[in-house]
């Protein structure tokens, strides 16, 4: 192997070494030294990014380690979202986990060093090529998240979040892997090209084929949390920490929709006719449970997981618009919309759940709806990044939320399917209720809470960009649908 296979995984190895350095640094460093800690995480961030823009700049498909590995635009654009989303998600917990006694101890970074871990894995998920990688980048991070969910052990709710987790994740990587075993009996290959070339040459027996994929498809429905695999998102989201909740709900989200793209369309696109079936199934129970389920919840994080299965209905719409009979001519536009959508959904979610930690103090957690009344009062600031928020997960225009939604459906307007646009508009409707319930409740009633809101110069200024951020993206989402368009583009031609 000469040196020039490595450089698909400079970033991830980059990650191993700065991770495993930190964690053995932390070991010396005392609690009020544990900033250290943080500002180490970040420069480890800020190495892979270094790494992965360089990757992505040069626009080229590589791969690595016997086909195990690719290094594609699709995946780097992914990584360094991914990045971003984990760097925001430290600076917006740093706060929130200190004063919760998380990075107390001898072993404190470990929230760190954890959260790492986990983006190792999802790195590899978004660079496989084949099942065993899938599946190793997919256990490396559950089971770095798995301890993230039980950090505070001695919080009976966080307990029970991280045994729900563990149980059903651990059913989720079964089904996925059970599937994967028949997909490898039927095809003899766990290469995802050459697996398409194989099934692709009709020489296999489709209903071995077919047993394998249902299998998958569910293993795939649980980790996006889409209905009916959806029972574990919102325990989970309201159980942890709320810097953990923002660790499970955002960057992984961008994992798995990596691996949907890896298994479903670059291993499984002459089967697409069976699989777009299956998740038309499971985008219109997510839209219609998740957005129903929202409206009765007063718990601010429940309300949120809810919400995030109803946003991968749409993601699951984007995927199941590529393949429209015989004809694959909208399999760029409809894959990347649901790409622009993931990365949508990942940066207003970053914003809501940091605004929950910035409202958040020791002994109290700001998660219900009635923490925020009234917040307009309080700081007229906060409720303005809040409203912008919810605006966008609503689809509001001109937010980001908007661009992302009229993607979509535009896609799957062009599969002829009316009936489905119809119904994801009504559901997007009936969401823009709870989300404007939000915003009422931080408008127009009155605060029950007076205590002054304290925030960190570093958290208020991120804040104020991602809501920049979402606002910009709204008005102008051409640069970000041309990248995602462009980098599916090449992946898919590759």
């Amino acid at each position: 192997m000469n040196n020039s296979n490595l450089i698909p995984i400079y970033a991830e190895i980059f990650l191993v070494v700065a991770t495993s350095a930190i964690l053995l640094i932390d070991m010396f460093l005392s609690e009020a030294k544990r900033g250290i800690t943080y500002a180490l995480s970040l420069f480890a961030l800020a190495g892979c990014a270094y790494f992965t823009f360089a990757d992505f700049n040069a626009g080229t498909t590589t791969y690595a380690f016997y086909n195990m590995v690719v290094s594609d635009p699709m995946g780097n654009l992914l990584k360094l979202f991914t990045y971003l989303t984990v760097g925001v998600t430290f600076v917006y917990s740093r706060q929130y986990t200190h004063d919760r006694g998380m990075l107390g101890g001898s072993l404190g970074g470990e929230f760190y060093a954890l959260a790492l871990f986990s983006m190792l894995g999802q790195m590899v998920m978004i660079a496989a090529n084949n099942f065993l990688s899938i599946y190793l980048g997919l256990e490396l991070m559950s089971l770095a998240t798995y301890a993230l969910v039980a950090l505070r052990r001695d919080h009976p709710i966080s307990t029970e979040a991280a045994m729900k987790y563990f149980v059903l994740g651990a059913l989720a990587s079964g089904f996925l892997l059970y599937g994967m075993s028949m997909l490898y009996g039927a095809t003899g290959t766990l290469e995802l090209s050459a697996m398409a070339a194989k099934i692709a040459s009709g020489t296999v027996t489709p209903t071995i084929l077919v047993f394998g994929l249902v299998f998958v498809v569910a293993g795939l429905g649980f980790k996006l949390g889409a209905v009916p695999f959806h029972m574990w998102v919102p325990d989970v989201y309201q159980g942890s920490p709320t810097g953990v909740t923002l660790l499970l709900g955002a960057a992984p989200k961008l994992a798995t929709f990596a691996i949907c793209i890896r298994l479903l369309v670059e291993g499984l696109l002459p089967m697409a006719f069976d699989w777009q079936q299956m998740l038309m199934v499971l985008a219109v129970l997510s839209l219609a449970i998740g957005n129903l389920t929202a409206i009765a919840q007063t718990n601010l994080k429940r309300m949120l997981a809810y919400s995030t299965i109803a946003q991968m209905g749409f993601v699951l719409l984007g995927l199941m618009a590529g393949v429209v009979g015989q004809d694959q001519s909208n399999t760029s536009a409809a894959y990347s919309a649901a790409m622009y959508y993931s990365i949508t959904y990942v940066l207003s979610t970053l914003g809501t759940f940091g605004l929950i930690m910035v409202l958040s103090r020791a002994g109290h957690e700001a998660e219900e709806l009635a923490d925020f009344r009234g917040l307009s009062k309080r700081s007229p600031w906060f409720a303005l990044v809040m409203t912008l928020l919810m605006f966008s997960l609503a689809g509001v225009p001109p937010m980001m939320g908007f661009a992302a939604k009229l993607a979509v459906l535009q896609t799957v307007l062009h599969t002829g399917q009316l009936w489905l646009t119809i119904f994801a508009v009504m559901a997007s409707l009936i969401a823009a209720f709870y989300y404007l319930r939000v915003v009422k409740t931080m408008w127009f009633d009155e605060p029950v809470d007076t205590a002054p809101i304290k925030v960190a110069t570093d958290k208020n200024i991120v804040l104020g960009l991602n809501a920049l951020l979402v606002f910009v993206l709204g008005v102008v989402p051409g640069p970000l649908l041309d990248a995602c368009l462009h980098a599916m583009k090449q992946t898919l031609a590759s």
